[in-house]
């Protein structure tokens, strides 16, 4: 009998041989994370500890259901400010309320997943550029960093832009706690030294300790604390973190029942970007290891990840680039290796819970700093300008719009901006008027190469399916081009790169036969892919056609000249 969750196939064939990896490698991840997930709660709004039990049930589902061998899911830095963005008309919630809030969030952006992979909508991220994804993270990487500097100085900023976050830091300026800012720029330097600097010149065998620093500063403030007692200098500290494993808490009632409609577009937002980020990295390190990945597969582990995981105090979760990068640089082959990385978490909640009480919020801060400022993406949008200039357009509006409008809006008009270029270079093929090169068989631009023509014989190459988007574009070429040959007397149509012709395109040829054969010119096909001429065969396109269809344009010019 088939069961709802069956038995995954690397848990079915997994060797041993692999153990002793994946045992160090979720170790490893484990540890690591631990104060970036604390950080990502604290981003989204929530008590720390939420990080912490967003790094268990998730991860377990996923590791049974996701596609990827090697993803590691769980908060993250760019679903957590969607988070706090989209719950922030509701931040006078009680703490109890606000936290199932997120929850409820990330049950129904879990819902859009499991229902994009139901419809099997993964080729989705095909439309999607590579300038929009990039613009929209580091746009929100600016923002989230910008927020951080809260937690570092004590100033009540507050805004969803950098405009409104600017206004509120300037008006608040007087308001700056300068032991909270020691303490915070000392953490910062810290982890900056270490990432940008440290990690560079150790030697590949002391790589470990670069990546245990951030667990090792947050360790050395917690004692700094305890002894020093900072709550008493008045630095914000996290406080009693509740002892236990995530319990089971319905992330809904009926209360709930108005905000529902609201939270549904940030919902189907955050969806949408929880997939594309994590079909990226997951695509990205399965093409290096040389294994296959499924993206519905992966909608349907991200999307059950996060429908059961909203029931036991998860927020929404991903599969980041850096964690995956650990757990992949860590010697991972398998979820194991996630499925160990939450017992690290199990054991934190259970026993260490406590010891985190005296963690300064500025650390965490800093730590969230450090860590987001490898998402500005800069290198994307210069390669972009050199080889791409709509993409580096899609990437310049969306990075725009979300610093200057917040990220819902600035995702929306990035992609409305990525989709025009799509519609813009659809309507622009790439049409060529070609000759024959010697007594060969091939054919090229006449303004590239050295080609022989014949004035009587004009030879148009077409570069793209026709369809109503480019219909009008082919027409008008073809009638310039043959205005500039006086003397020609038959057209041949080179329809090798056609892979479809609409009814538009249809309509299109049907037409320009017509007003070829009272300028007396014969219009021919040639080299027409088979199922386009199954179509075209049913259509007046061929039935009235003046000329023939040829073969090969070779055989055309041996016939016409």
């Amino acid at each position: 009998m088939k069961t709802f969750f069956p038995l995954p196939n690397w848990l079915k064939t997994y060797p041993k041989a692999h153990l002793n990896q994946d045992i160090l490698a979720g170790l490893i991840v484990g540890v690591i994370v631990i104060p970036q997930s604390l950080g990502y709660a604290m981003l989204s709004g929530l008590p720390p500890v939420y990080g912490l039990y967003s790094a268990i049930v998730p991860v377990l589902v996923y590791a049974w259901v996701g596609s990827s061998s090697v993803n590691a899911v769980g908060p993250v830095a760019i679903t957590a400010i969607m988070t706090a963005q989209a719950l922030a008309p509701f931040g006078n919630l009680p703490p109890d309320d606000y936290a199932r809030l997120a929850s409820l969030l990330a049950l129904m952006t879990g819902t859009f997943l499991w229902l994009a992979s139901w419809f099997r909508l993964g080729w989705i991220t095909q439309f999607i550029s590579r300038g929009v994804t990039a613009g929209f993270i580091s746009g929100a990487a600016i923002l989230i960093f910008i927020g951080q500097i809260k937690f570092i100085t004590n100033i009540p900023i507050t805004g969803n832009t950098v405009l409104a976050n600017g206004i509120s830091f300037v008006r608040h300026l007087s308001d700056i706690h300068l032991p909270t800012l020691m303490v915070g720029g000392l953490a910062f330097l810290l982890l900056f030294g270490n990432r940008y600097y440290l990690a560079k010149i150790l030697p590949p065998k002391y790589q470990f300790f670069s990546k245990l620093m951030p667990l090792m500063v947050m360790i050395v403030a917690i004692i700094v604390s305890h002894f020093w007692q900072f709550d008493n200098l008045q630095i914000k500290i996290i406080g009693d973190i509740p002892q236990g494993l995530p319990q089971f808490v319905l992330p809904f009632s009926t209360s709930f029942l108005p905000m529902i409609f609201q939270l549904l577009p940030a919902s189907a937002l955050m969806a949408l970007v929880a997939f594309v980020s994590s079909d990226a990295v997951a695509s990205s390190f399965a093409r290096k290891r040389q294994e296959i990945f499924y993206s519905n597969q992966e909608l349907k582990g991200l999307g059950f990840a996060n429908i059961i995981g909203a029931f036991f105090q998860s927020f929404t979760v991903v599969g980041g680039f850096s964690r995956t990068a650990v757990n992949v640089d860590a010697g991972a082959t398998s979820p194991l290796a996630s499925v160990l990385s939450v017992v690290v978490m199990a054991v934190c909640v259970l026993w260490f819970a406590p010891y985190l009480a005296p963690l300064p919020y500025a650390v965490l801060g800093a730590n969230i700093m450090v860590a987001i400022v490898s998402l500005i993406d800069m290198t994307t949008f210069k390669k972009a300008l050199v080889s791409d200039r709509l993409d580096a357009l899609a990437f310049a509006v969306a990075l725009i719009g979300v610093l200057v409008f917040g990220l819902n809006i600035g995702l929306v008009v990035g992609i409305l901006v990525s989709f025009a270029g799509l519609i813009w270079q659809s309507s622009r093929p790439h049409i060529a008027i070609v000759g024959q090169v010697g007594n060969t068989g091939h054919f090229r631009n006449i303004h590239r190469h050295q080609v022989n023509i014949d004035e009587r014989l004009l030879i148009i190459r077409i570069d793209e399916s026709l369809f109503y988007g480019n219909a009008g574009s082919v027409r008008d070429f073809i009638g310039k081009a043959v205005q500039s040959r006086a003397n020609c007397q038959n057209v041949v149509l080179m329809l090798s790169a056609v892979n479809h012709i609409d009814l538009t395109g249809q309509e299109m040829l049907i037409t320009l036969n017509q007003e070829l054969a009272q300028q007396n010119i014969t219009l021919h096909l040639s080299e027409v892919k088979g199922p386009v001429m199954d179509l075209l065969q049913k259509t007046d396109v061929i039935n009235t056609l003046s000329g023939k269809v040829f073969l090969s344009t070779v055989e055309a010019v041996d016939k016409l000249v």
